[in-house]
Formats: structure tokens, sequence, C-alpha cells
């Protein structure tokens, strides 16, 4: 009878993965040891393996590259990252490696996109797509980019008064984009996105505000579907719609010459994830193409922002299983050295599963579990309630630790967690691991953050002052 974590895997999924493998029956990691990381640094902790956003970039500009060809399309492909799935130094770093361009969606963006520029990561060829809803102090640092003379900075118009406050602040000729307000699927709360120009209004406004502005050159207009990009009739409907607008603004408006798709490319959150990337991209091209030629109007260049995407699957997070709670009959609680709330807080806020693996044990029996975090908070947890499948894991025993981990959680949740400021219940943020790889193909480590201290807690909350 097969009854060790092993056999439950390998009975269940196709394993081992590209990134995942089996030493010693303790798991690796794209070649990373992660027991040796244990051992090394201790756990809790968080690490981001830096060679996969590389990765994950190259791949989209390879199935972008391969559909324009295959398709005869004209156009050029532009590749920004979003910055606001992970704003860090270390992230931007290897992200502009890939030739690449950034979208901001808030002030300080601005602040970073200069930084960028100071030290020579970024120059004036690379695209700064300014979204968001822009007011004062994000409306006057996008014009001080543009006043120094940085012409590939669009901003994208969300609402009707964002050009009279830009051109207030601008002393330059400058280009803009204008985002489609997008319907959303019919499970919604709403009906349309709070962000953008609705549909029918857009080609008024461009008659309206830009057409004689000559401060102003409309070059793009912004799509983006919330539930991202997906093989689905909405997400093709609403791609018509947005080409038929396209069209429509094109015919009056000869500097348009760029459509920007937005993100939502999906990230592997299960050892079963399937997703056909290089179909959904020459189905994309093939559609947008169609409507040019139809029309017979040049396609446009093509612009993407994938944020999770780019750094989603660099993140893993480690913990320990501190001790187990029998609490009836039916129900196990192992208990993590740390909390869901605070260290992958999209696990509680939105029900979003990650791919979770014990690390060591795979030789051992199996059991059912939930699993709890440290705060005395009803929420503070990750099971089968909130996630589609129960949590099986090796059976937990005092006299050998178990250490799981989750994967693919680099994008938003430090950001979300508040990292380096207050937690719930005053749970420490874990030791940040960074992990490259030198010229030699070596993998290395360093220490981007320590644990938090209850020294930087207490000086935070106003008691060491």
């Amino acid at each position: 009878m097969k009854t060790k974590y092993i056999d439950l895997i390998e009975q269940t999924f196709y394993f081992p993965k590209d990134e995942f493998d089996l030493k010693d029956n303790e798991l690796q990691f794209h070649g990373i040891d992660l027991m040796e990381l244990i051992e090394q640094y201790g756990a809790p902790l968080k690490f981001t393996y830096l060679p996969k956003i590389s990765e994950n970039i190259n791949r989209a500009k390879t199935w972008f590259d391969t559909a324009m060809k295959e398709q005869g399309y004209a156009g050029k492909y532009n590749y920004c990252y979003c910055t606001k799935s992970s704003h860090f130094k270390h992230v931007l770093d290897e992200a502009l490696k890939n030739d690449i361009h950034i979208e901001t969606s808030s002030a300080f963006d601005i602040n970073i996109v200069e930084n960028l520029m100071a030290s020579g990561k970024i120059n004036k060829n690379t695209y700064v797509i300014c979204n968001g809803f822009k007011r004062d102090q994000y409306i006057k640092n996008i014009a001080r980019l543009i006043n120094n003379g940085h012409k590939k900075c669009y901003p994208i118009i969300d609402n009707y008064e964002e050009l009279d406050l830009l051109t207030q602040y601008t002393n330059k000729k400058f280009n803009i984009g204008i985002r489609i307000a997008s319907e959303e699927e019919p499970k919604f709360e709403f009906y349309t996105s709070r962000l953008g120009i609705g549909y029918k209004n857009i080609v008024r406004f461009y008659n309206q505000q830009i057409h004689h502005n000559p401060q102003v050159n409309l070059k793009m207009l912004h799509f983006f579907i919330n539930t991202g990009i997906r093989d689905t009739a909405y997400y093709w409907n609403e791609l018509l719609k947005c080409m038929k607008v396209y069209i429509s603004l094109k015919k009056v408006c000869p500097t348009l010459n760029s459509l920007n798709i937005g993100g939502g490319f999906p990230i592997k959150n299960s050892l079963a994830f399937e997703y056909d990337y290089q179909y959904m991209v020459n189905e994309i091209i093939r559609q947008i193409k169609l409507a040019c030629d139809e029309a017979d109007v040049p396609v446009p260049n093509i612009f993407t922002e994938f944020g999770s995407f780019t750094v989603g699957e660099s993140g893993g997070a480690i913990y320990e299983v501190l001790y187990q709670k029998q609490q009836n009959d039916r129900e196990k609680w192992n208990m993590i050295n740390s909390s869901f709330i605070t260290t992958l807080p999209d696990s509680w806020a939105i029900n979003k599963r990650f791919i979770l693996l014990a690390i060591n044990k795979w030789n051992k029996e199996y059991e059912r579990v939930l699993l709890g975090g440290l705060t005395c908070d009803s929420d503070d947890y990750y099971n089968s309630e909130q996630h589609m499948n129960g949590i099986y894991l090796p059976k937990y025993t005092k006299e050998e630790p178990l250490y799981i981990g989750f994967f693919n959680t680099g994008a938003y949740q430090e950001t979300i967690g508040g990292f380096g400021g207050l937690q719930h219940c005053l749970i420490p943020t874990p030791k940040h691991i960074l992990i490259q790889k030198n010229e030699k193909g070596e993998l290395e480590t360093e220490v981007f953050a320590e644990q938090q201290t209850s020294e930087q807690l207490l000086s935070i909350l106003g008691y060491n002052n």
C-alpha cells in the first residue's frame, strides 16, 4: 500500500516538474537545496530566486516574437514591467537586464524611475507608461519627467480632468495614452471598471480635448481586463470591442500607433497548472491583425504590462511546523512558526492559492491537516475550506522537524503585508534571502533583510522615541 508523501504527489501530479525535484527525499527548487538553505538561515524565511525573473521575461518575448513572425505582423512588441507587483531594487535590477520598459501606478514610482535613470539602469529610450488615477504629486512628478526631456513617458489618461492638470505643469510637447474602462464579467458587483474612460466616449474625448491641443500627441490606447488573459468568450469579446475603438480612433488620429493590452498572464498555483501561453499570444496577435486588415488600418505596436508573471514565480516562503493540535476527531491543526495574514496576505484576503509542498520527510506517511498561523485571529489559516483541495503533508512528529514551502509568492505579498512595518499581532517579518547565479552558473545567496526585531517594532510604535 502506497502511503508515503512521495507516493501521494506522484499519484496526483506529474512529478518532478521543471522547477521541482527531489534529492535524498528533500525538495529542490530550481536546483536550490532548500534544507541547506534552512540550515544556513533558519525558518521562517522568504527568498527570491532572481534568475526566474529574466527567464519569464524572455519566455514572453519569444512567444510574441514567434506569433508576429508567423503571422507577418508589422508592429513591434514592448515588454513593460508593472512595478506595483514588487518595487524592490533587486527585482528591478534583474528585470532591466532584459531590455524592457516600465509601467508605474503612483507618485513615488516616478522617484524610482528617476533613481534608475541616475544609476544608468534605464535611459530616455525606456518607455515609462504612467497608469492609475492621477492627482497632485503624481501629476507633478510625471510633468517633471516630461520637462526633463523624457519623450517616452506616456501618461495614460484615466479621467476627463487629467489632461488639463498635466498641461498646467508641463512646458514641452508630450505623448499620452487613453485607458478604456472595460466592462466586467457578469459575476462582478459592478458593470464597468472604475479605471479609464468608457468605450463610447473615447473618440468624443479625443475630438474635444486632444485633437486641437498642440501640446499633446495621442500615441496609445490602453486595454486591460481585471480577470486576466484567459481563453474565454468574455475576454475575446472585450478584445474585439477594444479593437473597434482602436480602429475608430486611428481613423481620426494619425499619431495613434500603439495598443497596450495590459497584464494578466497567470502563474502556477498548483502542480496541475496548465496554460497554453503560445496559443493565447498567437490568437491575440491574430485577432488584432484580422481586425486591422479588415478595416484597412495599420496594425499597432503591442505593449504588455506583466507584473505577477514577471516576478511571481521567483518567490517562496518557508515555515517550520511547530506543533500539532488535535481539536476534534477529524481536525488536526499544524501550527506554523509565522502568520499567513502577515507573510502571505493574499492567501486569506482574496483566497489565493499558492503551490504548497513539504520540504523534507517525503519518505514518511502523509496525513490530512489544516494549517494555522501564530496570530490570535481566526482567519489566520490556510486549508481546504478556503481553497479547492485538502492539505496533505508528511505526518508530524516532535522528534523530527517538518518544514513546508509556499512557492510562486513573489508578487504583491511583501507590499500588501507592509514590508518593514507593523505586522498583525506584532509577528515579525521573516528573514529575506536573495538567490542569484554567478558567472560560473553556481548559486549564491545573500541576506536582503534580517528578521524584524522587537526594537524595530517598538520604535515604529513610538516606545523608543
